[in-house]
């Protein structure tokens, strides 16, 4: 919401002395959130005057179409004569009244103005367009062009009102009565103990039965309308320059005199209106639901087809408009044309002024659901004062008589649902144990009532709610506004004593652990939202019928385009790797530790729970059975280097090595043991991609993949060549661990290395091998590498060499040769057993 300082000032008689930054300081301590204050017309310097243009003579000759203009400034360059001036715009004529900026001046921007020799002639000044001052889009297109009645020579600096300071508040969600210059006024009276001029506090007539009739279908969607009636405008009539100027600081752009009245009375008093052109009308204003299917074309010239929750206005035809968010084209304000035979202005000279209340759900609902958000909608979702639509209507019937030479219609129709005003029943000592300070039962009465509340009672109050205040429902409510008013900086600051806990659990200092490891490693933790969509699933590659399309749709996503809990942690690290290789960090190691989300097929709607006690057992039990299942899972990305080039070598990319190394890292976190196998999986390469498996209550497990990517999801995705990923589930990982790994003896007896050579089928994977020459060596293993692996012609055709470092040692001895080649011949028999190795030359 902006806020011009000179238009606040006309509802709270501020300090002359007072600045917008001053302003500022109290609306913030006060609880708004003013996010700047716009100096308008900062280093603006005259002169600056409005300008009568006597001639235009067309240069000829250019590239564009170039005008030189005589303008009459009065005596505002000294001089009294014509000024002459070089101008490129064209929608101005000879005899318009403009605004004209002489010699010596500085325009926003410190674009400073001086005499120049330009297209042969010599330009003393400028004629204004009102980007050039700093106004903003005025509709023009072109050059300021002023109504004929002020004269040449006049200071178009505070005609136009340059000169000016705006407050760009932030107006939460909470705060809806703050969308109006009414409730920041109230705010800023409250602030500064001032009294407030209310300009909803109007002499409004009574409803009769002359006016405009009105139908109302559903009264929940709909428990207000007010509508008035004016005849006889002047189609000719345009908005004067102060309502202009006022729409311009506010943030929205000058249309139509009726349209631009209609806006700032919202401005004003935070109520959305609608003008109707009357003739355009067919029978009864009514508000029902749509019918499923309708059609209606917006005053965006966009066809919507309505949904059965649609809260619409109706004539005899149809839907007219879409309640509370935007009107319909078929009844619109008609733009003024002129009678190509007569001469005559053509227009609108008879208009409907709609003033009504609607649900806020409803409201917010249509807006989303259509994708049309509206400053009516942003209102009305946020609450709007619905005993303020009889004097809105009242002031927009006022401006346009006053504006536009119309008349009253004798007519008030007003349809009002019975409700009854909202009391809210509150100890006097409330705010004072929510706040832990002692305010007082006459503190807390005048400040509820400063915001607008009628108080009774006295060691008990009982509170009328103001209608413009929807937030305020419960004691807490009102604690919050009296707390905000006496100041957040005058609570003091305890600090609370937190209970003697257990620590962490088991599973906790794992994911601590996890999260160490990998950073120790060298990657960066990324955290991201734990939503997609079906695009992501789709750039992955993954089939039709993959679990990973199993998802859990959000009834309300902050996106459209991902409204779905993930089920990988993939595409949200591939996003981070793609955003930050796009900005030019090339070598990158991301990780991620979260929790993905699958549907069970057997969720439940839960109940429910209490706020007034402690849920029990049950309660929560049947709360877990209505939630997906939720396991954490660790994943990284991997691109570029590695190893980084330098003095001490070549460096290396990375590679799907690191992926299952980065998986092995993990599982030593957990004291798990994982065999890695080949496998296919999307979105890894078939050719690069490595299983995970552990043993799990005694059954080998699936825990995850590791490896480089698939080419058609790295080009699909728009990810460096050869990326690489690793994605395992960690509550499987706890389960096949042993707990904490303790730190090993050290022995101060001397190894014994041995080196073997096995001859294996190329398809037989090295972790098989490995595996067999672990369990065959026995305790006297203390660590096996793999270091190399051949294929050539003096392998054989479909065979391998693997070359294995054997390490043993005894703890209590140094061993001998015998017992060392004892365990290698032990490791190597149970090898050739299990997996046909041969050792390499025998």
């Amino acid at each position: 919401m902006r806020v011009p300082l000179s238009w606040l000032r006309e509802y709270v008689d501020l300090p002359a002395t007072e600045t917008g930054r001053d302003v500022q300081a109290k609306l913030v301590a006060a609880g708004l959130e003013v996010e700047t204050v716009e100096q308008l017309g900062a280093g603006l310097k005259g002169p600056l005057v409005v300008g009568k243009v006597l001639t235009i003579e067309e240069l000829e000759g250019f590239k564009k179409p170039i005008r030189f203009c005589t303008v009459d400034v009065g005596t505002a360059n000294g001089t009294g004569e014509p000024q002459e001036i070089v101008c490129g715009a064209r929608n101005f004529s000879v005899g318009d009244k403009v605004v004209v900026v002489l010699p010596g001046a500085v325009l926003p921007g410190d674009f400073a103005i001086a005499a120049r020799k330009t297209y042969g002639k010599t330009s003393l000044g400028m004629i204004c367009s009102g980007d050039e001052l700093g106004m903003g889009d005025d509709g023009s297109g072109g050059i300021i062009v002023l109504p004929p009645e002020h004269e040449a020579g006049t200071d178009a600096i505070a005609l136009l009102e340059l000169v000016d300071e705006v407050l760009d508040i932030a107006v939460t969600p909470d705060r809806g009565y703050c969308l109006s210059l009414r409730g920041v006024a109230r705010e800023t009276a409250i602030a500064y103990g001032l009294t407030l001029r209310d300009p909803a506090l109007l002499d409004v007539p009574a409803p009769n039965s002359y006016g405009h009739p009105v139908k109302i279908a559903d009264p929940r969607g709909c428990d207000r309308f007010t509508a008035r009636t004016v005849t006889g405008l002047d189609p000719e009539a345009h908005s004067p320059i102060w309502l202009r100027r006022r729409l311009q600081k506010a943030g929205m752009r000058p249309i139509s005199l009726a349209v631009d009245i209609t806006n700032y009375v919202m401005l004003e008093l935070g109520q959305p209106l609608h003008a109707y052109d009357s003739t355009r009308l067919e029978g009864a204003i009514g508000v029902r639901r749509a019918h499923a299917g309708e059609k209606i074309t917006t005053l965006d010239g966009v066809q919507r087809v309505l949904d059965a929750q649609d809260l619409v206005i109706t004539d005899d035809r149809g839907p007219i408009g879409l309640a509370g968010v935007m009107g319909g084209a078929n009844t619109e304000i008609a733009d003024t044309t002129i009678h190509p035979e007569t001469g005559e202005a053509q227009g609108t000279t008879e208009v409907v002024i709609e003033a009504a209340h609607f649900d806020a759900i409803s409201i917010a609902r249509t807006a989303r659901r259509h994708k049309l958000a509206s400053e009516a909608s942003k209102r009305f979702e946020r609450g709007v004062d619905p005993q303020a639509a009889a004097a809105a209507a009242q002031r927009t019937v006022d401006l346009l008589v006053l504006l536009a030479g119309g008349s009253a219609g004798a007519g008030v129709t007003e349809v009002v649902a019975p409700s009854a005003p909202h009391t809210i029943v509150m100890p006097a000592d409330h705010p004072d144990r929510v706040a832990g300070v002692t305010y007082g039962r006459e503190i807390v009465v005048r400040r509820l009532q400063q915001i607008g509340c009628d108080v009774y009672g006295q060691d008990e109050l009982v509170v009328t709610v103001p209608s413009w205040r929807p937030d305020l429902g419960a004691p807490n409510d009102l604690a919050e506004e009296v707390i905000r008013l006496e100041g957040y900086e005058n609570l003091p600051s305890t600090l609370p004593t937190p209970p003697s806990g257990r620590g962490l659990t088991e599973r906790q200092r794992l994911h601590r652990r996890v999260g160490r490891a990998l950073a120790g490693a060298g990657y960066v933790e990324a955290l991201n939202y734990p939503f997609l969509g079906d695009a992501a699933l789709d750039a992955l590659g993954l089939p039709a019928d993959d679990d990973r399309r199993r998802t859990v749709t959000l009834v309300n996503p902050l996106s459209d385009e991902e409204p779905a809990l993930r089920t990988t942690l993939l595409p949200g690290l591939l996003t981070a790797l793609r955003r930050n290789d796009g900005r030019g960090s090339h070598d990158l190691a991301l990780f991620e530790t979260g929790l993905v989300f699958h549907p069970t097929g057997h969720e439940s709607v839960p109940a429910r729970l209490p706020v007034d006690r402690r849920p029990t057992d049950e309660e929560v039990a049947a709360l877990d059975a209505a939630l997906p299942r939720q396991p954490r899972h660790a994943a990284v990305v991997l691109a570029g280097a590695r190893e980084q080039a330098g003095w001490w070598g070549k460096g290396r990319p990375a590679d799907w090595a690191d992926a299952v190394e980065a998986a092995r890292t993990v599982a030593r976190e957990a004291g798990a043991e994982l065999t890695v196998r080949s496998g296919q999986y999307e979105p890894w390469h078939p050719g690069r991609c490595a299983a995970l498996f552990a043993v799990v209550d005694g059954e080998e497990t699936l825990l995850g993949h590791a490896g480089e990517l698939h080419p058609r999801v790295v080009k699909a995705l728009g990810l460096p060549e050869r990326t690489c990923a690793m994605e395992i589930d960690l509550d499987l990982l706890e389960r096949a661990g042993t707990g904490v790994s303790k730190a090993p003896r050290i022995s101060t007896y001397p190894v014994a290395t041995q080196d073997v050579a096995l001859v294996v089928p190329s398809e037989v994977p090295a972790a098989e091998v490995e595996r067999a020459l672990r369990e065959g060596a026995g305790e006297l293993l203390e660590s096996l590498r793999l270091f190399d692996v051949f294929a050539g012609e003096q392998i054989g055709e479909g065979h391998k060499s693997l070359a294995y470092a054997l390490r043993f040692r005894a703890a209590d001895r140094t061993l001998t040769v015998d017992e060392a080649t004892a365990a290698r011949d032990a490791a190597v028999s149970l090898a050739a057993e299990r997996t046909g190795a041969v050792l390499r030359g025998a």
